[in-house]
């Protein structure tokens, strides 16, 4: 599995995790941490994410992602968004995020 592909000027990344066991609140700091890194090693940066997938393994942490998100994302640059609820990899994953952004 790669972690991110270019094709043309779009970055496709897979999706995301941070440390299992950790906090909503910091498995996606840490998985945007990660989503920053990413983009920038393909040429691009947060503020050119078109569209994001966040899957949450109990949609009772929405509130709780989603102020950390608020947080990172810029407003007027904020992409397109879903949020739904899924069996992640092991229970220990709270959170995982998709994203494809565009480039130079």
């Amino acid at each position: 599995m790669s972690q991110a592909v270019v094709h043309g000027n779009t970055v496709y990344l897979s999706g995301q995790v941070a440390l299992p066991g950790e906090s909503v609140t910091r498995q996606t700091q840490a998985i945007l941490t990660q989503i920053e890194a990413l983009l920038a090693d393909a040429g691009s940066d947060k503020s050119r994410i078109l569209s994001a997938t966040i899957w949450l393994a109990d949609m009772a942490d929405f509130a709780e992602m989603n102020a950390v998100w608020d947080a990172w994302v810029d407003g007027k640059d904020a992409p397109a968004r879903a949020t739904g609820e899924a069996k992640l990899a092991t229970p220990d994953y709270k959170v995982e995020i998709i994203v494809v952004a565009a480039r130079d």
